[in-house]
């Protein structure tokens, strides 16, 4: 089996470089190691920036997003029980946010794929990336029973942390940078229609709670939790009961409830590989980097990359220039490393950390006050909320 360019992973960043490469004439192969029904279902971020609004309108996978989707204008910051909005288009020169789950970003895009592009292979399992510095790399793998070789011109690993992409790059070659917060989030899908119109952050002294949703009808929730919690020792009483004490104002603000009908733990980490490539092996989303999910930049950064990739190998194939290739890593990591400060000031911030001091309250504090009362404070933290230029 031979194709241009291999990507290994279906998730968004998989399935929509595979989009984008159809769209300039460039053929790839999409490896998934899990099914279809399971691609669709996992639930992750559902905050798109308005930079991966652009690039998936322009994809022409924007038409269900636009019409289901949520603009959001804004976000709420919640702190000793007062509520302070920030209003995006007016920071930032109109920009805005888009409540659309990554769930249905993957069904729209593995539709495409199916109906237009290349191969889509589900419950493919990448075994190895072999001869990722040579100019014939392959990756090896299982479907259907028996092992097979896809050999490329450019394998580009989508396959997530634990994949097996980033493991074909040596240790001598590459850097890591990581930190694992003693926290996590119980987050609960809900059928109950959003209490606020927007996302709603909360800084309290029992921990942070932030107030999300899918779409008019479901709400998606989130409590800090210890890191090791098990979410099924939290009933659901208990569930509404907390996060109706980490949310309370002032005012006559109400916290609607519902049946929960999903409950799980999120770890909270924040990780990156230098460089995101080697060779003709390319790194891309959680493969290369982990946000904790507080600045919603995750999925975001993983359309960044794709959309930097797309273009670097559209420019290759058509001008036989390395350039836009060979500058890829450098590219994508200015963005990622300003993704990681903004997820890392958001969730110290707003999360009380095990064995925190009176001082550090304190300064949590006088953080969300510099943003409530200073322009300037507060249009930094909508630039970085709304997104970072693609390139």
């Amino acid at each position: 089996m031979r194709t241009t360019v291999g990507i290994i992973g279906a998730g968004p960043a998989g399935l929509l470089l595979a989009r984008l490469l159809h769209n300039a004439g460039i053929d790839s192969v999409v490896l998934e190691s899990r099914d279809r029904a399971y691609v669709e279902q996992r639930q992750r971020a559902g905050i798109l920036e308005q930079g991966t609004v652009d690039v998936l309108r322009a994809a022409g996978a924007g038409e269900r997003m636009d019409r289901e989707g949520l603009r959001h204008d804004g976000i709420e910051l919640r702190f000793g029980r007062r509520r302070h909005r920030v209003d995006f288009p007016a920071l930032t020169g109109g920009r805005s946010v888009m409540v659309y789950a990554q769930t249905e970003v993957c069904k729209d895009l593995i539709a495409l794929q199916l109906k237009e592009g290349g191969p889509l292979l589900f419950e493919a399992e990448a075994l190895a990336v072999e001869g990722a510095d040579s100019d014939r790399p392959a990756v090896r793998f299982r479907h259907g029973g028996r092992e097979d070789v896809l050999e490329c011109d450019y394998v580009v690993g989508c396959d997530g942390f634990w994949g097996v992409s980033r493991r074909a790059i040596p240790a001598e070659s590459a850097r890591v940078y990581e930190r694992a917060y003693p926290f996590g989030w119980l987050g609960i899908l809900a059928d109950v229609a959003p209490s606020h119109d927007e996302l709603v952050y909360a800084r309290h002294e029992r921990g942070f709670a932030l107030l999300s949703m899918r779409s008019p009808s479901v709400s998606r929730l989130y409590l800090q939790v210890p890191a090791d919690t098990d979410a099924q020792t939290w009933s659901d009483e208990h569930i509404w009961d907390e996060l109706e004490r980490r949310l309370e104002t002032d005012d006559d603000w109400t916290l609607e409830r519902g049946p929960i009908t999903q409950k799980s733990v999120t770890p909270m980490r924040s990780f990156v590989h230098e460089p995101m490539r080697h060779g003709r092996l390319f790194l891309a989303g959680d493969a290369a980097h982990i946000v904790p999910p507080t600045g919603a930049k995750g999925l975001n950064l993983a359309v960044g990359d794709v959309a930097t990739l797309a273009k670097a190998l559209v420019h290759r194939l058509r001008t036989g220039s390395e350039e836009l290739l060979d500058a890829y890593s450098d590219r994508c990591l200015r963005r990622v490393w300003q993704a990681e400060r903004f997820s890392y000031d958001m969730t110290t911030m707003l999360h009380r950390a095990p064995g925190a001091t009176a001082f550090e309250e304190r300064l949590q504090l006088a953080r969300l006050e510099r943003i409530a009362t200073c322009r300037a404070a507060e249009a930094d933290l909508a630039e970085g909320y709304t997104g970072f230029p693609l390139d």
